[in-house]
């Protein structure tokens, strides 16, 4: 947002430089980023003075040129030579002296130097207005009014503005400082701190009277919600040309292009009041103007000359005969104002907030006015910007007010109500703060005091502080003009020391990150809005437990996530569209859900992986990742958390074409496999992508903060070898618990090291060949003992599952 210093001054009168005031402006929360000079030429004609043509001869060596000799008022007359076909004896000039700066029509600057034009000296040059960046003429030199004096600083002559121009970097909640006025209300605050009591000025709209009533137009809102409060006023009789240079300047200064004086006046007003304005030619509305909704799909022309296809829930400002306007947002092509307008109808209006949002990110406009409506303007100076712009125009393009001004606003917008208790303003703060202080300053702030007693305050909060409406933003307004660096250090220094079990969840989620991070996972973190249609990828999660935001951003933003698999594969995708796609991803975080009873969050680690194991090399080829790798991994974790005695449990989510979930009792940890295609199409990736999603409130509540250990066995370690054959039915996890139940001591690993199925096996038969490590930590292991145990071993398999040895 830009500001501008001279604007300012016209609310306060001061005479800080633009630094102290800067400074000051960044205290108060309004930071300023840059403060630029602004000038309406360029350069300000420094070094420009008026000169007096004494003497005027033809050059010798040139037809078109001219020696002449000129006072600039020091007494010492200069030889200059000009080739400008006007020039004459006796003629008040613009004279660019040595060293001055001119700029060209491009904007690139160059020097005016002492030198020689065919054997003359010249010592200076004559200017024509397109040289000083006053107009379009190159014809000749300017004459200027023989009244002047020689010497005279072009830039009083021609009334050069220089401004200064602050760059503030508004933070969005600060809606009521979208404005010169909103500005210089908060710098009122803040130099009343310092001090400096200053008189806070406002435009007068004393002088608005109805000239005629000739022009009547009737307005209808029908969407009162929509638009709590809409103005309105005919003015007729103006003339639509240029702007006046004072108003121009303004505009210019803030990075405004001006158009007409029509457009520039509700432009004006806007950034003076914060109030967006529109301006409709008053012939081109058919009977009255009616504020409603239209149906979706119909086609609308805007001012940009672009057809857009209206949404049902856009506002529109209609005539009888179709739309006029997008509310609040970009006006309509057909009602505009033209070079031929001589009437119009001049809109001032409150609309509500959230419904300019949505139709200004629908058609992907963003304008002044709609910076403003989406923020929560002030909706008590709705007919005093009314007022104010009506004046200007008559001002600045003649004309009549020719209807009363038109207001519908049938439920007034209160101000609220507020209560400040002391105590919490010292607790907040750190420091307490004298009461008549804390008076001052919400009286600066415009903020009324209602009741007073030793407790705290009574308050009453303006309408257009949609900022502050609880007990806390009153403090820290209070805070911010009090000033953050006038806040005492206390010269004791407070700590704790605080002690946090090792099962403190961060401090978990440290140690997997670490670990998962060891074995090439990236941490990633996701959005928690995301689409609200995604729970139509999966049976499981239902649209009626979707959290949904009242105020989307986007379609794309408008649900609280209840899954961590979709964002995932938004992760995955944007990475393989870019040919990144060996990757392995990890996410700690939450999904939502609604319930009859009440709103609930659930805490997930979730991991992705896909693409192939590791990247190309001349020592190993490509080796795309599997379920098994994955399985692992998902396995290290839990074993790095020290969660035994888990077990297989059946799968309860419908997102994966083949998968494991892992129990602990009856509650499921972890369920992991391979994404379905029909999920995976959705986010257009073709390859296979693994998933798991970890319960970590379970986690969390199975971890225990007693630290175990066991020695490392002195003993050696034996390692036994089985190759079954076996039923095609019989699974290793069958296997694995029947010798874990067979041989619950000695045994210590059980692990699957070959399969094989086909040639020379009976039908309907596999062999796996199988590995059993055996280790007594109290002693070494005789073959009788190993013996008796793989015996026992082979068996029950033979007995249970039907096995035999190969």
């Amino acid at each position: 947002m830009k500001i501008s210093y001279n604007w300012l001054k016209q609310f306060i009168k001061i005479d800080w430089k633009s630094e102290e005031i800067a400074a000051l402006l960044t205290d108060l929360g309004l930071e300023v980023e840059m403060v630029d000079k602004y000038e309406s030429v360029k350069g300000g004609l420094e070094g420009i003075v008026v000169g007096h043509v004494l003497t005027c001869v033809q050059h010798p060596d040139a037809d078109r040129l001219k020696v002449t000799t000129v006072d600039l008022g020091d007494g010492v007359p200069v030889q200059i030579v000009c080739g400008a076909p006007n020039v004459a004896v006796g003629q008040k000039v613009p004279v660019a002296t040595i060293g001055t700066t001119l700029y060209d029509k491009e904007g690139v600057s160059f020097q005016i130097k002492k030198g020689k034009i065919r054997g003359q000296e010249s010592h200076g040059m004559i200017c024509a207005e397109d040289e000083l960046g006053l107009g379009e003429g190159h014809d000749g030199i300017m004459i200027l009014d023989e009244a002047l004096k020689p010497g005279t600083s072009a830039a009083s002559v021609f009334k050069i503005e220089s401004d200064e121009v602050f760059e503030i970097g508004l933070t969005p909640n600060r809606a009521d400082a979208m404005s010169h006025l909103g500005t210089a209300r908060d710098l009122r605050a803040g130099l009343s701190q310092t001090g400096v009591n200053v008189k806070f000025i406002t435009p007068s709209v004393s002088n608005f009277r109805v000239d005629k009533r000739i022009l009547k137009i009737d307005v209808s809102v029908e969407k009162p919600l929509l638009a709590p409060r809409y103005c309105g006023v005919t003015i007729s009789g103006i003339t639509i040309k240029p702007s006046p240079a004072w108003l121009q300047n303004r505009l210019k200064a803030i990075g405004i292009n001006p158009k007409n004086n029509i457009v520039d006046v509700t432009n004006y007003v806007l950034h003076e009041l914060g109030q967006p304005l529109h301006a409709f030619d008053a012939s081109k509305i058919n009977g009255k103007i009616i504020v409603k909704t239209l149906a979706s799909g119909t086609k609308f022309t805007t001012l940009d000359d672009v057809e857009r296809s209206l949404h049902e829930e856009d506002l529109m400002i209609c005539d009888e005969s179709g739309p006029l306007c997008i509310a609040g947002v970009f006006g309509g092509k057909s009602s505009g104002v033209s070079e031929t307008t001589t009437a119009i109808f001049l809109e001032s209006a409150y609309f509500n907030p959230i419904s300019i949002r949505k139709s200004a990110k629908r058609h992907q406009l963003n304008t002044d006015a709609s910076f403003r409506f989406e923020r929560g303007i002030d909706p008590t100076i709705t007919e005093y910007a009314l007022k104010r712009a009506a004046l200007l125009i008559q001002e600045v393009a003649g004309g009549e007010i020719t209807s009363d001004i038109v207001d519908v606003y049938p439920k007034k917008i209160e101000d609220f109500p507020v209560v400040l208790n002391f105590n919490n303003v010292k607790k907040i703060i750190g420091q307490e703060l004298p009461k008549e202080i804390i008076k001052n300053i919400l009286a600066s702030l415009e903020i009324k005091i209602n009741s007073v007693s030793d407790a705290g305050l009574g308050l009453v909060i303006p309408a257009y502080r949609v900022d502050v409406q609880r007990e806390i933003d009153v403090i820290e307004e209070i805070l911010r003009v009090y000033g953050y660096n006038n806040i005492k250090f206390s010269e004791k220094l407070n700590a704790t020391v605080s002690i946090a079990p090792r099962t403190e969840d961060y401090k978990v989620q440290n140690v997997i990150a670490n670990q998962l991070n060891s074995q090439g996972f990236n941490e990633m973190m996701a959005n928690s809005l995301t689409t609200a249609s995604y729970v139509q990828l999966s049976k499981m999660l239902k649209e009626e437990h979707n959290v949904t935001i009242l105020n989307p951003l986007s379609s794309d933003l408008a649900a609280m996530r209840q899954s961590l698999l979709f964002s995932g594969l938004e992760a995955l995708s944007y990475n393989i569209n870019r040919r990144n796609s060996d990757l392995k991803f990890f996410e700690f975080g939450k999904s939502y859900h609604k319930f009859e009873s009440g709103y609930e969050e659930h805490k997930h680690l979730t991991m992705f992986i896909t693409g192939n194991r590791n990247q190309e090399s001349w020592t190993n080829t490509q080796k795309p990742t599997d379920f098994f790798l994955f399985k692992g991994y998902v396995n290290a974790v839990l074993e790095r958390l020290g969660i035994k005695k888990t077990q297989n449990l059946p799968m309860t989510s419908d997102v994966f074409s083949e998968g494991i979930a892992i129990g602990f009792g009856t509650d499921i940890l972890v369920e992991y496999g391979v994404v379905k295609k029909s999920i995976m199409k959705h986010f257009d990736i073709k390859q296979e992508v693994l998933f798991a999603d970890f319960n970590w409130a379970l986690i969390l509540k199975l971890l225990s903060n007693k630290i175990k250990y066991t020695e490392i066995p002195k003993y050696p370690e034996v390692r036994r070898d089985l190759s079954l054959l076996l039923d095609e039915n019989v699974s290793f996890d069958t296997i694995y618990n029947l010798a874990r139940q067979t041989e619950k001591s000695l045994l210590k690993d059980i692990n699957l090291f070959d399969v094989y199925q086909g040639k020379n096996l009976p039908e309907g038969k596999k062999s796996y060949a199988v590995s059993f490590t055996i280790q007594d930590n109290t002693k070494t292991l005789t073959d009788v003992q190993i013996d008796k145990i793989m015996n026992k071993l082979q068996k029950n398999f033979e007995t249970e599952l039907g096995a035999s040895l190969r």
